[in-house]
């Protein structure tokens, strides 16, 4: 069984394409593509499932349609519709170099590097403006600025961050 700690979401399946069992997928990460994943993690009635790709092919940028296996019919293909899109955490390659996406520090824990503190956990990402911020799930923003973070633990899903005095009381 798929738990939500091991995979991040990274879209969602729009509608159907096509009589062949073709949906879209829009897509805020295309990490699919970039690691030549075989499989997508959907949520399907809260229940976390694997669905291998038999093919997909880019629309835009943030759009691809996708064919999954066994998914032969629009009727089939509209069950999927409006589910949400997930990667494993497991095929995430462990490059330090390598620039990691945004969605995939959703569910990392921020710690004040200093105390050791845990200050909360990442629910959402706001990056709908030049300030990106993560939102925790008690409500609090934080700037998700690079000045701010000290390291990135992907293995222990921790965000080391030096916060200035003050910034969680505003």
């Amino acid at each position: 069984m798929i738990r939500q700690e091991e995979v991040y979401r990274i879209g969602r399946i729009g509608k159907t394409h096509g009589v062949r069992g073709e949906v879209s997928f829009q897509f805020d990460d295309d990490i699919f593509d970039r690691v030549d994943a075989d499989y997508l993690v959907l949520d399907v009635d809260s229940i976390l499932v694997p669905f291998f790709m038999e093919e997909y092919r880019f629309k835009t940028d943030s759009t691809a349609i996708v064919k999954f296996c066994d998914i032969d019919t629009q009727e089939r293909a509209r069950e999927l519709t409006g589910c949400d899109v997930y990667f494993p955490l497991s095929l995430v390659p462990d490059d330090e170099d390598a620039p990691l996406s945004l969605a995939i520090l959703i569910g990392f824990d921020i710690v004040e590097a200093r105390t050791g503190k845990t200050i909360g956990r990442i629910a959402t990402i706001d990056d709908s403006t030049a300030n990106v911020l993560f939102e925790l799930k008690d409500g609090n923003l934080i700037p998700a600025n690079d000045d701010l973070i000290d390291h990135i633990d992907q293995n222990r899903r921790q965000i080391l961050m030096n916060l200035p005095e003050g910034l969680l009381n505003l």
